[in-house]
């Protein structure tokens, strides 16, 4: 992108009240007066400014009333409308909404706009008689204090837009997994009864967690992660196992992970720490207990898929059992263009072709590295601004990153995999 979305600054105010005034007649009108802008931002409520080349181009500003979040007024230099900085800014700003506990988010135009599209398109609902857009936000209360206890968040709702790649297995568990849940009523019409639980089989660093964060986004449910480790810390796993699904239950709906989930089911047998098969048991047992509510969904990962106890896996426990592998080319391609975000000076094919067994991580990891390796070369060139067609990674940056990254799945674990999904998946 070539812009950097950040929280609004005192030093701000000169530039976004010039940007508010200057805009208001092109079609970027608020139902907020340009005082009542002004004092919101003064008062320090939340707002976001994007910035390029040092200078403001856009902002989103919001004001608090109780459990509600007005969004006043979206800003932006008219030669940046249209480029997706609408949707960055609104992004950003929600994400401060969201941490201040706002349940609903409200957006009133006062004319049937070009922005009301992609309200629509945010995830907001319009309501009738005005212009009048809102989005509801995770509740508060006792609910709340319970995902508090577990540890959970809710997540941002552009996760599952942002995985990029994985094609084959994103749209697998759109198909399996999320539309059986988002639309039950639907489901049950032909016979499909929604699932519960779901286990993730793969390398490491092939986006497991990843997925299991974007079901949650894509559904609008909290987020609770169960960590054995720390499950762990007072002394009776199976003990704490039972306290954490006691607290799940009182939530309404939600999406639990568990990763490296062989750490508390692993095969039962003579190499199997005793202690270990009380927890195997009761986990088995809570199992059933958490399939009987609706609008939750267990979600496993492990990178070992073999090392579970075959009773663990079982149809009627869990609905599929679900391989995620390294990117094929067409996903590294996919990923690249995220970390390179599009630009034509970069071989993408070249990049493609040398990170092959790369995970999304491992591109992840490179482009990071690369993009480090510019600034730094910039820093060193002693200008204070570049222009922008010399800015950034080249190929040759992107390259040297991938050479000295040691990339997370060698061949002989693909092979195992590759024997585990025909010995264990389920779809």
């Amino acid at each position: 992108m070539d812009w950097l979305v950040r929280d609004y600054r005192e030093g701000d105010l000169a530039a976004v009240v010039h940007l508010i005034d200057t805009t208001a007649e092109l079609g970027q009108e608020s139902v907020f007066s340009f005082a009542e802008c002004i004092a919101a931002l003064t008062a320090r409520e939340p707002a976001v400014v994007a910035v390029h080349g040092g200078a403001v181009i856009g902002s989103a500003l919001a004001c608090l009333a109780g459990e509600r979040a007005w969004v006043m007024r979206i800003a932006i230099e008219p030669v940046w409308r249209g480029r997706g900085l609408a949707s960055a800014l609104l992004r950003e700003l929600e994400r401060r909404l969201v941490a201040a506990r706002v349940q609903r988010i409200a957006y009133v135009l006062p004319t049937e706009e070009l922005l009301g599209e992609g309200l629509a398109n945010a995830g907001y609902a319009r309501r009738p008689a005005v212009a009048y857009y809102e989005r509801v936000e995770p509740p508060t209360g006792p609910m709340a204090h319970s995902l508090d206890e577990l540890g959970g968040q809710w997540l941002p709702s552009h996760l599952w837009d942002g995985v990029a790649g994985m094609r084959a297995e994103k749209e697998l568990i759109e198909r399996r997994v999320v539309m059986p849940l988002a639309q039950p009523e639907r489901a049950a019409r032909h016979g499909v009864r929604p699932p519960r639980a779901i286990t993730l089989f793969g390398p490491p660093g092939t986006g497991k967690t990843t997925f299991a964060r974007a079901v949650a986004s894509r559904l609008g449910w909290p987020f609770v992660e169960l960590l054995p480790s720390r499950l762990a810390d007072g002394g009776n796993l199976a003990a704490a196992l039972r306290a954490a699904f006691t607290r799940i239950a009182q939530l309404e709906r939600v999406l639990v992970f568990i990763d490296e989930v062989e750490e508390i089911a692993p095969v039962r047998g003579g190499g199997t720490p005793a202690g270990m098969h009380a927890v195997t048991n009761e986990l088995l047992k809570l199992i059933p207990g958490f399939r009987e509510r609706d609008e939750r969904l267990l979600v496993c990962a492990t990178n070992s898929v073999r090392s579970l106890d075959p009773a663990f896996l079982r149809p009627g426990r869990f609905d599929y059992v679900i391989p995620i592998g390294t990117p094929d080319p067409e996903a590294r391609r996919a990923i690249w263009s995220r970390h390179t975000e599009d630009r034509t000076d970069v071989d993408l094919d070249t990049l493609v072709k040398a990170s092959d067994l790369f995970t999304p991580a491992d591109i992840e990891q490179a482009a990071r590295a690369a993009a480090q390796a510019a600034f730094e070369r910039d820093l060193s060139a002693g200008d204070t601004t570049v222009a922008e067609e010399r800015a950034g990674a080249t190929t040759s940056d992107y390259l040297t990153a991938i050479g000295q990254c040691r990339p997370t799945v060698t061949r002989s674990m693909i092979e195992e995999f590759t024997a585990d999904i025909t010995a264990h998946a389920r779809l």
